[in-house]
């Protein structure tokens, strides 16, 4: 699989980042340059309230809405943190590393907030959802700093290494290894790009992850409370962390400063990754010489058509998000069971492919076509994993039910991404209304009875659409006679098959434009 990183700058230090894998639009991320609530950012928050029906709190962390705290999201151990945030604000940990810090006894897992939690008390929580419509950001104290390799998780001496990981002797060898190099307090997340690493380098990023750890530590003590303690790298290098491997083989951006940013990213991650990144300086935006724009087009909206001509139709409801597969005007009303089988295979890789794209989250049923065979039906269920199994968020598959239902739920962490396709019709102004047909040509030779009446003497250009162009030329005696009789000059008629049917445009010998208002 060849992965390729696209990205289009534009003012105010705003970023349109599209993720394309064999050549298919996978997913689109917007880098907002005033966007400081974003999921991954550390706060130092205070709690404003308790809520014991709900078993949560609401956070003042500085968004404009209260950030959302549910007791499950508390973490096991949100004591020996919240003694930690006391002793930083004291500055009472020296360096910021946690050797001297007494591990508290865990919280138990179905107990009740408002017996751990006090009002007004500071607490040390991650975004773990962007604010969704309504609802502010949601918050966790299980407090997560991702690498490329590994992830730091503090007040615990845990060491996990990814299940993507097969080869166990390659698990065991980098368990130890990082057992052995990890700061005290700190639990250590081995991840699937940690495989075949070196200690060296290993522990250089334990070095850099524990440097952030400290960074949090001195921002607690100085500065106004609540604030952000650690802000997660900007999108495009968090992707960057989170998708480079072997199979990367083009990042290409339009904005130099932007290339700067990342090329030294690249250097300090990946060195020998650096060479994959290109600086756009060609004429066509960069989005329209890669063919993003098109399939942005042809990807959002209601419905999504396959090559072989089958199209799924997604609505959403309050509740959920239904999506219907349908066989297209290709197939007749009897249609094989292999052929159904491979319209439901297409169309569930296309299923996958527009919940990454539009980030939906929630609970999606999707009605594919029914089938009969109960291999078939477990072939594609089989498949569905293997389709979703690209996607970073979590989400379970359940079996197709005995009516051709199939049930996904997958994370929701921000806003479902949302690309208005339909355009302005360019002919009625998007008022559904146009000027009466029969009156373009009198439009027409009004104009030009002006133009001939303000002393134009070099020879005209009429560029019409070519229906218009024929209408123009029909007969014996056609209207560009007519014209030519009449002012003694003969007007040059061209047809434009750019123009819609009503559109009509005047240039003089140089080809420059004469405007009028039309």
């Amino acid at each position: 699989m060849e992965k390729e990183l696209i990205i289009q700058s534009s003012s105010s230090n705003d970023l349109e980042i599209a993720l394309v894998e064999d050549g298919k639009l996978v997913e689109i991320h917007n880098q907002r340059g005033n966007d400081h609530f974003q999921v991954g950012d550390i706060y130092l928050g205070r709690v404003k309230r308790l809520t014991p029906g709900m078993n949560a709190a609401f956070v003042e962390i500085g968004h404009p809405k209260d950030a959302f705290l549910h007791y499950t999201d508390l973490g096991p151990k949100l004591p020996s943190s919240l003694k930690f945030v006391k002793g930083a604000l004291q500055g009472s940990f020296g360096d910021g590393m946690l050797d001297q810090l007494n591990i508290s006894e865990e919280i138990q897992k179905s107990g009740r907030i408002d017996l751990v939690l006090a009002k007004r008390s500071m607490v040390l929580v991650q975004i773990i959802k962007e604010a969704i419509s309504t609802k502010g950001p949601r918050l966790s104290c299980e407090l997560t700093i991702a690498g490329r390799f590994l992830v730091l998780t503090p007040f615990t001496d845990s060491v996990s290494v990814s299940k993507k990981i097969g080869n166990e002797e390659e698990r065991k060898r980098l368990h130890v290894l990082v057992e052995s190099i990890k700061p005290k307090n700190f639990g250590i997340i081995v991840r699937t790009a940690a495989e075949g690493k070196k200690v060296a380098e290993l522990h250089e990023e334990i070095r850099e992850l524990k440097e952030k750890w400290i960074s949090i530590y001195q921002n607690i003590k100085t500065g106004e409370n609540p604030r952000r303690v650690l802000s997660e790298i900007d999108k495009t290098n968090s992707l960057l962390r989170d998708l480079l491997n072997d199979d990367f083989n083009k990042v290409v951006v339009d904005d130099k400063l932007v290339f700067d940013k990342i090329k030294s990213y690249l250097q300090n991650i990946a060195p020998e990754k650096a060479r994959i990144l290109q600086l756009h300086k060609g004429p066509k935006p960069i989005f329209d010489q890669y063919s993003i724009t098109k399939q942005i087009k042809s990807s959002f909206g209601k419905t999504s058509t396959m090559s072989s001509g089958a199209y799924i139709v997604i609505e959403h409801t309050e509740a959920m998000h239904v999506i219907d597969v349908n066989s297209g005007p290709k197939y007749s009303n009897h249609v094989h069971e292999d052929a159904i089988l491979r319209i439901n295979l297409e169309a569930g890789e296309e299923i996958a492919r527009q919940l990454r794209l539009r980030d939906i989250g929630g609970l999606i049923v999707c009605d594919f076509i029914d089938m009969k065979n109960n291999e078939h039906k477990r072939l594609l269920e089989k498949k569905m994993v293997e389709f979703m199994a690209k996607d970073r968020a979590q989400h379970t598959i359940l079996p197709l039910s005995k009516f051709g239902l199939m049930q996904i739920t997958r994370e929701r962490a921000k806003p479902e991404i949302n690309i208005q396709t339909a355009e302005v019709c360019p002919v009625c102004d998007g008022t559904g209304k146009v000027t009466a047909s029969i009156l373009i040509i009198d439009k027409i030779e009004s104009d030009l009875d002006f133009i001939m009446n303000s002393g134009e003497k070099t020879s005209l250009i009429l560029r019409v659409h070519p229906f218009v162009e024929s209408y123009i030329k029909q007969g014996i005696i056609t209207r560009q006679y007519k014209w030519f009789m009449k002012y003694w000059k003969w007007i040059t008629v061209l047809p434009n098959l750019d123009f819609h049917i009503f559109e009509y445009k005047f240039f003089n010998s140089n080809d420059d434009e004469i405007r009028l208002g039309q």
